[in-house]
């Protein structure tokens, strides 16, 4: 089989300047004795004939694009291309071209397509004759201009160089007279694909680019920009360098938008001085806003105030979300003094009103993500102080949680954003810790109050009575969602989120989800569930047995029957988890219960695993147990003379009387006897592993009753070193 890495397409520039197709094949590099050098072939896949054979020139230029394309002329009019299936490939072949010029690989472009013979010649004339030669600007040459601008398209130099000519010779507006002049005539002929423009004549650049030579009639774009489209003021604009710079903007990225097509591959770069024009556009725009002390504050003032009419409401909520998607093309010091500037005017307290209102809702949530985006704890600070002021239900954070719940997208692409939105309010990774306050604590201890029920709504109205109520596609997709967040929060807090499984048995209902017809769903209840044990937290290990939440587990494993799919390996998967990780509480607890059912997997050996490690458990704690009996039984022999001594007194006060007068001989025998047996096992070698009894610290009073009970020598068994256990 082919490698492929060296799989590709070969392409050549036609007359008309499109590339064709000319097959599949793979590449290889070798000398050709023929043409006497290292070349490029490419063999057909189909039948092995030779597509390409070409020499490596030290003199051509090769160009690499977009990682899997490399492009290069081997002639005035014959252009060539590789397109390769896979980066590496491509990377491969780079590395032989440019070793052969001896280039370095990391360049993308491996010399200027100038002659190096004429290099010297050209340093010596003056820069305005390495310019594009052009035609006059005359009716009759328009098509020898289109085919001028066609041909250099493909190489960055000539481009250059093209650009170069039409400033210095004023030819834009030339050219745009003379698209006056085609308009009176009705000449729709020319097609002019690549004009500067000007504030002065945006217009007529708009005009040029309706006539394309592929429609028979032209587009209206300058109806739409002068009579359909209208600029609002939320707040009228008084300088008027800035209201005229968003005019500009807006139409500019209404050219790159709407009316110029979508550049093909080998034109990638072919709209990045139109790109970069709007971009600094917008960044002007957002700088000249900002420094406007009277305007914003007027527009916050109007947010601010309850009494503001709704649709105004919506159009001062819309220019701030403007406003902030503008602000993304600042720098990120300048960034942070914008959002610095929007905090001080009260921005987030302005996006509670009006909140009943759809539109208004929408582009408060769209401002609040750039928000969190910006500053997650400014954003924390300011949700923590609304109970003090609000309802629970009209919290912003509840706002934001209820529109995720309520997408109407089938796809949910809004929840989406939004559930990784409250991901980050709710990451421990990025909160702030001080010496008087830990804002994880505050800040979960608050998220759980007051918003964690209304995120675990959907599941636990959906779980209710132990059966799935509606398991339709986007129910399944939300849910999904839910369970994604809710294993981040087992995975990342700890108190909390244990309290709220328990006291809301949680896991319970998530496991109901196991029966839902939708894998991907059943996935997420088993993950969640995955994670929890991943802790080995013996708290929610004790929650699982008395809950018996493995059995719709094992059930989902046996109804899957003999399919080998994603759900199967996952299940198998969190009990080798558990025999690997030889978490014992659930071991004994899966085979007392489950073991029967299980015992006919044989594809699989973890569950006669489960098996082997509950035998083995079994059997330590056996002999443990046999061991304390024997030390139990086994008594000094001067603590027996010692028992026996105390048998052959009297009862009552007499026995009492003659143990306190004997006390301390006793006890000094006893000790002496106990450590010189200690002393033979090695245990006063390392007392780090010598266990003692409370109860030898209590010994007067203990041998009072085993004396009276028979029970002697249990201190003895108390006392053994842990080596020796």
């Amino acid at each position: 089989m082919s490698d492929t890495r060296r799989r590709v397409k070969v392409y050549t520039l036609n007359e008309d300047r499109q590339w064709d197709d000319r097959g599949t094949g793979h590449v290889s590099s070798t000398f050709v004795e023929r043409l006497k050098g290292i070349s490029l072939l490419v063999r057909a896949e189909s039948d092995g004939s030779l597509l390409l054979e070409s020499k490596i020139s030290p003199n051509t230029a090769y160009q690499k694009q977009q990682d899997t394309l490399i492009v290069w002329s081997e002639a005035d009019n014959y252009d060539l291309a590789l397109s390769f299936q896979e980066k590496a490939g491509c990377d491969e072949i780079w590395e032989k071209i440019c070793q052969v010029q001896g280039k370095d690989p990391a360049l993308d472009i491996t010399q200027d397509p100038i002659d190096e013979s004429e290099e010297d010649h050209f340093e010596e004339i003056p820069e305005t004759t390495h310019l594009v030669e052009l035609p006059p600007c005359e009716l009759g040459r328009l098509e020898e201009i289109a085919d001028l601008v066609t041909s250099v398209l493909s190489s960055p130099i000539r481009r250059e160089k093209l650009a170069l000519a039409l400033m210095s010779e004023g030819y834009i507006k030339k050219l745009l007279g003379l698209f006056r002049v085609c308009e009176d005539l009705d000449n729709r002929e020319a097609a002019l694909f690549e004009v500067m423009f000007s504030d002065d004549c945006i217009m007529d650049v708009v005009g040029c680019l309706e006539y394309d030579p592929a429609l028979v009639q032209p587009k209206r774009h300058r109806e739409f920009l002068t009579k359909t489209a209208k600029f609002k003021e939320v707040i009228p604009i008084t300088d008027s360098e800035l209201r005229q710079k968003i005019h500009q903007t807006y139409r500019v990225q209404y050219i790159q938008d709407i009316i110029l097509p979508t550049p093909s591959v080998f034109e990638e770069n072919f709209l990045s001085t139109l790109t970069s024009f709007i971009f600094f556009n917008k960044v002007e725009i957002v700088s000249m806003l900002q420094e406007d002390e009277k305007f914003l504050t007027e527009v916050f003032a109007q947010l601010t105030d309850e009494a503001t009419e709704e649709s105004k409401r919506r159009e001062l909520v819309n220019f701030v979300k403007e406003f902030c998607a503008f602000s993304q093309t600042l720098q990120p010091q300048n960034r942070d003094a914008f959002y610095k500037t929007l905090a001080n005017l009260g921005i987030l307290p302005a996006l509670e009103i009006g909140m009943d209102d759809l539109q208004v809702r929408a582009a408060a949530i769209d401002i609040f993500s750039y928000l969190v985006e910006f500053s997650p704890s400014m954003v924390r600070e300011f949700v923590m102080q609304e109970p003090q002021q609000t309802e629970d239900d009209v919290l912003l954070i509840n706002v934001v949680i209820k529109q995720m719940i309520c997408d109407s997208d089938p796809e949910l692409g809004g929840a989406v954003q939004l559930m990784g939105l409250l991901r980050t309010l709710i990451d421990p990774e990025n909160m702030l810790a001080s010496t008087n306050k830990t804002e994880k604590t505050e800040f979960l201890s608050f998220f759980y109050k007051y918003c964690m029920h209304v995120l675990t709504a959907p599941l636990l109205a959906n779980t209710a009575h132990d059966k799935n109520s509606k398991d339709n596609f986007q129910t399944a997709q939300l849910l999904a969602l839910i369970l994604e967040l809710l294993t981040f929060c087992v995975e990342h807090h700890t108190y909390h989120i244990k309290t709220y499984i328990m006291n809301k048995d949680l896991l319970r209902r998530v496991l109901v989800l196991m029966n839902s017809k939708h894998t991907f769903l059943a996935l997420c209840a088993l993950r969640f569930m995955r994670r929890i044990i991943g802790l080995k937290d013996e708290y929610y290990n004790r929650y699982i047995i008395k809950g018996n939440l493995f059995e719709p587990v094992i059930n989902a494993l046996l109804d899957n029957g003999t399919r080998y799919n994603l759900l199967n390996s996952a299940i198998i998967e969190l009990f080798e988890f558990i025999k690997v990780e030889d978490i014992k509480s659930l071991i004994a607890h899966i085979v007392d219960n489950f073991y029967k059912a299980l015992e006919s997997i044989e594809y699989v050996q973890t569950f006669k695993g489960l098996k082997g490690r509950y035998e083995q458990e079994k059997d330590r704690q056996s002999q443990k147990l046999n061991r304390y009996r024997r030390d139990a039984r086994s008594m000094d022999e001067d603590e027996e003379l010692w028992f026996n001594d105390d048998d052959d007194d009297e009862d009552g006060e007499a026995v009492e009387r003659r143990m306190d007068e004997d006390f301390s001989d006793s006890y000094e025998k006893f000790m002496e006897a106990k450590k010189g047996n200690l002393l033979n096992c090695g245990c006063f070698r390392h007392p780090e592993n010598f266990v003692l009894s409370s109860r030898i610290t209590t010994w007067s009073s203990s041998v009072t009753a085993g004396a009276a009970n028979g029970a002697n020598g249990t201190d003895s068994a108390e006392s053994i070193c842990t080596k020796c256990i």
